[in-house]
């Protein structure tokens, strides 16, 4: 069984009619530095970080002249930081020799960024580019099988399945709301089902908490990512 797409979605819009990407960035270089620093860390750790980053490295240039220790040390509070760092400075090199200083907007450039994968690339095309496309976080694949969309744990292929079900124009809105959704309420280990708008429509109800006031204590708030 698998819950109706579009009521779905109805319901989610609803619920998160001003959800945004949860990363701050002014421009397409900061936010593709944040979804790479972004990688198996909080996003709320990562606006920590980047503040004094945007303001020392104001182009990509920048990035690729950094010095690498220094570089490790801005962002040694944020998990896999020498790697990341690593891949701050080729990407800086990278996008300043190949496309001039200006972040590509095309899927199939963008991941051959340094520590771009699809993920990244989709979150700079729909927030930085608005080009549509399905971001595919732990979160968006949980809920994805969760509502009987998908079965599978590959990303691409969840992406495709998903994206197969929604006009490309809601693409971006749907992986937002799914992603606060999944941060908010349907958690991983015991998600909030009694506090959940999507109870008469998800299939997937009563595998949390279903007394309505202890599911209460679960729902996170948004100060909580911020």
């Amino acid at each position: 069984m698998s819950g109706d797409a579009k009521a779905i979605f109805k319901i989610l819009s609803k619920t998160y009619p001003h959800a945004t990407c949860e990363l701050d960035f002014k421009n397409p270089l900061q936010l593709v530095v944040a979804s790479v620093l972004s990688a198996q860390c909080t996003d709320k750790r990562v606006n920590q970080v980047t503040p004094h980053l945007f303001k020392k490295y104001k182009t990509a240039r920048a990035y690729g002249n950094a010095n690498i220790h220094q570089l490790e040390d801005e962002i040694r509070s944020i998990g896999l930081f020498r790697a990341k760092a690593r891949n701050i400075k080729a990407l800086g090199i990278m996008i300043d020799s190949e496309y001039n200083g200006k972040v590509p907007d095309t899927l199939e450039e963008l991941v051959k960024l340094p520590g771009v994968g699809r993920k990244t690339a989709n979150v700079v095309l729909g927030h930085a580019f608005d080009v549509p496309g399905i971001t595919v976080d732990t979160h968006f694949g949980r809920l994805s099988r969760r509502f009987g969309w998908t079965t599978s744990n590959d990303p691409v292929k969840i992406e495709h399945e998903v994206g197969a079900l929604f006009p490309k124009k809601n693409w971006v809105d749907l992986s937002q709301r799914m992603v606060w959704h999944g941060r908010r309420i349907c958690h991983s280990r015991k998600p909030a089902c009694g506090a959940c708008p999507l109870a008469f429509e998800c299939p997937s109800f009563g595998i949390g908490e279903i007394d309505t006031e202890k599911a209460k204590k679960l729902v996170k708030r948004d100060e909580d990512f911020r």
